[in-house]
This record gives C-alpha cells, structure tokens and sequence, in this order.
C-alpha cells in the first residue's frame, strides 16, 4: 500500500466508524537501521533511513473524552481527558504520547482518531515510534501547538519508555521525523545532530520479514542496556580521558582493557564499540561511493549481532547467510533484534535473481514463506492535507 494509499484509508475508516470526516492528520514513516545497531543509547552513530511504509493518524474534535480507533484491528479504546489512565495495548503509546504534550501545556481537548499502517508488527521497522510521532504530530496540529522535530523525538521517547515501558534510545523516532528521500539519516546520538548522506541510485536495500515476532519490553533490550552501563562504568573508571558512554572508548582502549570485564559483558561493549566505528568507516565508504566495501560492514556488523550482543535469531541468520550466498552486496540485522528483518543491500539489477535465491533458501529450512519487500529511502514524517475528493 503506497502512502497515499494508506491516508485515503484511513479517512475512509474514520468516516465509517465516527460518522464525520477527520479535521487533521498525519502520516510517519517506518524506519530501516543500515549500521549501528544498539549505540544510540551509548550516545554513538547510527546510519538508517525512513522508509515507504508508516502510519496514517486522523482526528476529527468532539465534545468530551477520547475514542481511539485501531482500523486494521478493528478494535477501539477510550481514555478521560481528566485523568489520562493508560488503557494498555497499543493504546498506551497513544495515551503516552498525549500525557507528554499535556506535561509540555499543549492544548488538549476531545477527540475521535482512527489510525492504520503499511508496517508489517513486529517487522523491525518501529511501527511503534511512527504511530507516537504521527500521534504527536496530528494532535498538536489540532491544538494549533508547535515543537521542533527534536523536542517531538524525544516527547515521543518519553512516551514509549513510561506508558510502554521500552527504554529505547531515539533512533527510531529522528529517523522517522528527519527521513530524506534517496538518502540515508546519520544521527550523532551525543550532539543529536542529524545529516543525510546520498544513497546510489542503481542499489536498493530489501527488508527480509523473518515472520519471527519480537516484544522488546518481553525481550532483552533492558537488559542489554544495563550491559552497556556497566561496561561504560568500567572504562570509565579505567581510561585517563572523560568516558560518559561507550561511545568514548576506542577499538584499541576496548582491546586493551576487555579482558579484566565479565566476559558477557565484554562481549556487548564489543558490539557497540565495534558498531560506532563500522558508522564511521561507512559514511566515508558511502560518499566515495564503494558499495561493496560498505556491504562487507553490514555483514560483520551481523556477525558481531550473533557472537557479542547476542540479540539475532537462527531465521535472521538464515537470511543474511543466504544473501552473502545469493550475491548480495551486505546484509544484517535491523532494529532491535531477537526476531523481527533482516536488511539486504542489492544492486537494483539483481533484484530479483537475489530474492528468489533467499526465498528459496528460507522455504527449504523452515517450510514458511520470506517476506521480502523493497525498502525506498524515503521523506519523513509530516502533517497532511485532507483532500477534499478522492
């Protein structure tokens, strides 16, 4: 379903299910994480891109509480304006993201809002920070209330970790917000300042749907992080410079000292060391244009997935196996892990030659289909003009 596809949608449904026509809405992007997987809470460097696929958010106003309506479940949620409570479910990154802009004195009165995705749940590509920021962006315009995409991204950050409970860092959201069409999204997770970088028009990146579904407040994001601090404390009381992240130790200070770590601890901040210097080396591949050299990160990044952060599945294994077979260019794991896609960087002419030869791979271990789909660099999110027609 195209992007405006998707809005025509979901006015529809809203049509259908309240009656009126919605007054405002909003549509974000889904994202794709290229390289730098975990480091954007250890305030490192992140290469990823919003991608053709998001969530469309219409309101129309009413007079009193707020009805949430989640078309492609068909199922429904309603929450006080007075007291905000938190229903559960997918409704709580809703209700969260409205708590944040209440906290901020954003005007907030009743409302009935539909919404519906072209993000496959549980694909990796946070359908859960394009539905805060389409959310945020839909609600605010009907307030006639204004933030800058940062102070969005992090209102939205706020959201997922107190009414979800996910401790994200704020990949998601920057990536959904600042996404530029053909191009990639290189956030510095320190300064949070955010450039894009061009991406080749003759390569496209493929997003592999493992069909392996990943909760991450079930899973071990959490614990993962907490890794992180311990090994950062370590360095920190260790090296003579400043360490407040893992993003201040360098490959040689890591290999230098890792050996007197917990070894599974070792085994993380070798990960996130690791992924920040693959972000370097590949923004520099990207602009001289060697696609070849910055495929081979993407598959070392993976390897480090499987044998230092432990946060890979034997499906995604599967699938960056049988790229690095079919003659794929790169291929890794995207977004948090444990289940979820994998992302693969093909020459756009092999397309097809490179996805049969995983489908194949994939249907002959497992006896189930390998979504496979297209990934277009794409524009991020933004308020839309509700047409008049369709």
């Amino acid at each position: 379903m195209t992007r405006d596809e998707l809005i025509k949608h979901t006015i529809l449904c809203h049509e259908s299910k309240f009656g009126k026509r919605p007054a405002f809405a909003a549509y974000a992007p889904g994202r794709v994480e290229v390289l730098g997987n975990h480091t954007d809470y250890n305030e490192g460097f992140v290469l990823s891109a919003a991608v053709d696929a998001g969530i469309c958010f219409v309101l129309s106003p009413c007079r009193e509480g707020i009805t949430l309506h989640a078309s492609d479940l068909n199922e429904s949620a309603k929450a006080s304006l007075e007291t905000l409570d938190l229903p559960g479910g997918w409704a709580n990154y809703i209700i969260g993201v409205l708590i944040e802009l209440q906290k901020l004195g954003a005007p907030l009165t009743g409302f009935d809002a539909t919404f519906s995705g072209s993000i496959p749940k549980g694909a990796g590509l946070s359908s859960s920070a394009a539905i805060e920021t389409a959310t945020a962006l839909a609600v605010m315009a009907g307030g006639g209330f204004a933030l800058p995409k940062l102070d969005i991204a992090k209102l939205c950050q706020r959201a997922e970790m107190d009414a979800v409970g996910v401790r994200c860092g704020l990949l998601d959201q920057i990536s959904s917000l600042y996404g530029k069409a053909d191009a990639l999204i290189h956030t510095d997770f320190r300064t949070l300042d955010v450039t894009t970088v061009p991406f080749p028009a003759d390569e496209e990146f493929l997003i592999c749907d493992t069909g392996v579904k990943h909760s991450l407040v079930d899973s071990e994001y959490n614990s993962r992080r907490a890794q992180c601090e311990t090994a950062r404390d370590f360095f920190a009381e260790r090296l003579k410079h400043p360490v407040s992240a893992l993003r201040d130790v360098s490959p040689a200070e890591f290999s230098a000292l890792c050996s007197e770590l917990d070894g599974e601890v070792a085994r993380r901040a070798a990960h996130v060391v690791g992924e920040n210097d693959r972000v370097a080396r590949g923004v520099e591949l990207l602009k001289a244009g060697d696609l070849t050299a910055f495929g081979e990160l993407m598959f070392e990044s993976h390897e480090s997935s499987v044998h230092n952060f432990e946060n890979s599945c034997e499906e995604l294994d599967c699938v960056v196996s049988a790229a690095r077979e079919a003659g794929a260019l790169g291929a890794r794991l995207s977004g948090g892990g444990f289940g979820g896609s994998a992302v693969v960087l093909v020459p756009k002419k092999q397309e097809e030659t490179i996805t049969a030869k995983m489908k194949s791979a994939f249907a002959s271990k497992y006896e189930r289909s390998l979504t496979v789909r297209a990934a277009v660099p794409s524009a991020g999110a933004g308020i839309i003009q509700i047409p008049g027609e369709f």
